[in-house]
């Protein structure tokens, strides 16, 4: 295996000498346990720990290694070794941290392909769909949606579903799948290409970690079946593992994601309700807030039905949700400033009349 089975580039490369980093190895995380980290290079994985400088000097949990980062490490025993830098990320999927005002939750770093994947028995949920669609337009990531068990509905419903789609979402790839009859499956594996990562989103029990199984056509990832009295999938995937599939592409299983909460994610939200966007620069006024404004060209387009309502609502949360967010982060740096400020006084005081 070669560095670049595993997605590197010349441009980590040029990172690499840029850092002056070239004194050390580089490899790839593919798993993280607990602030362990299981990195991978050309001839072996190695358990590795992060040193205490780059433990330190973080300002936050995004500072850390994630899986799909590469790193730059030293090897101290045969299959141990320590990381001393991450290299720039060229991608990175995040969302709100659950339960942390202001705070990002890293899901995984250095992303090609987003694969979205919902079951459209129980979980199919339009207004999901966008907040994923938005995540990864935020980051820059390509999306792709799977509407997985399409063998637990009549054809005639899927039919339904794939027109609500089509209707409510524009120029993103949608494939369906049975992972219990393999319908669909060719199609999908087909689509993947060498040395590109794709990364699987999704909540828990939508058939992710079946779907990696087959795609590595061995049993990797640990699967489940469904809870008959929750209808809710059990959870079989407990940490981010990174793959190398038989042909050459990369696969990243994540553990299901029940809370899609938005950061700083103005350009997805315009990316993912581009005609609103667009029909935005026809309003009267410049900071439309597309609520209570009169000649608002968007509340017009809702009214006739141009833009559905449903839509426009899940538009205009997002956006709140957004602004939560930002004003959060920009309170907590204010906190932050303040508290520092104090402490520099309390020193000076403590040099001008101290013994």
């Amino acid at each position: 295996m070669k560095l670049e089975d595993l997605g590197y580039t010349n441009e980590w490369e040029d990172h690499r000498k840029q850092l002056n980093l070239d004194a050390f190895d580089v490899g790839r995380v593919i798993a993280e346990h607990k602030e362990r980290y299981i990195v991978k290079n050309a001839q072996k994985e190695f358990d590795s720990e992060i040193i205490g400088n780059l433990r330190y000097t973080a300002t936050s949990r995004t500072d850390f290694p994630a899986v799909g980062d590469w790193v730059a490490f030293s090897q101290y025993n045969d299959d141990e070794a320590l990381i001393h830098a991450v290299l720039p990320r060229k991608t990175v999927i995040e969302r709100q941290a659950v339960g942390k005002k202001g705070e990002k939750q890293l899901i995984a770093t250095n992303i090609d392909y987003a694969f979205i994947v919902q079951a459209v028995d129980s979980d199919f949920n339009i207004n999901r769909i966008e907040r994923y669609l938005t995540i990864c337009h935020s980051s820059k990531v390509s999306p792709i949606i799977i509407l997985n068990k399409i063998d637990l509905i009549e054809a005639s419903e899927l039919k339904e579903i794939l027109h609500k789609v089509n209707e409510r979402i524009k120029d993103i790839p949608v494939f369906t799948l049975s992972n219990e009859t393999l319908e669909g499956f060719e199609a999908i594996k087909n689509s993947i290409l060498k040395s590109k990562t794709y990364c699987l989103l999704g909540s828990s029990g939508v058939g992710k970690s079946t779907l990696s199984n087959l795609l590595l056509n061995k049993q990797i990832m640990k699967t489940s079946a469904i809870s008959n009295s929750t209808n809710k999938g059990k959870h079989t995937t407990s940490h981010r593992e990174l793959l190398v599939l038989e042909n050459g592409g990369i696969i990243i299983d994540n553990p299901g994601i029940r809370e899609v909460g938005l950061t700083d994610s103005s350009n997805g939200i315009e990316t993912t309700f581009d005609t609103i966007t667009n029909l935005s620069e026809q309003c009267k006024f410049k900071d439309c807030t597309h609520t209570t404004e009169t000649n608002c060209a968007v509340i017009d387009a809702v009214k006739n039905g141009v833009i559905d309502e449903t839509t426009y609502q899940n538009f205009l949360r997002m956006g709140r949700e957004k602004e939560h967010f930002e004003s959060t982060v920009a309170e907590k740096r204010k906190k932050g400033k303040a508290f520092k400020k104090m402490v520099k006084n309390m020193k000076s005081n403590h040099s001008k009349y101290g013994n």
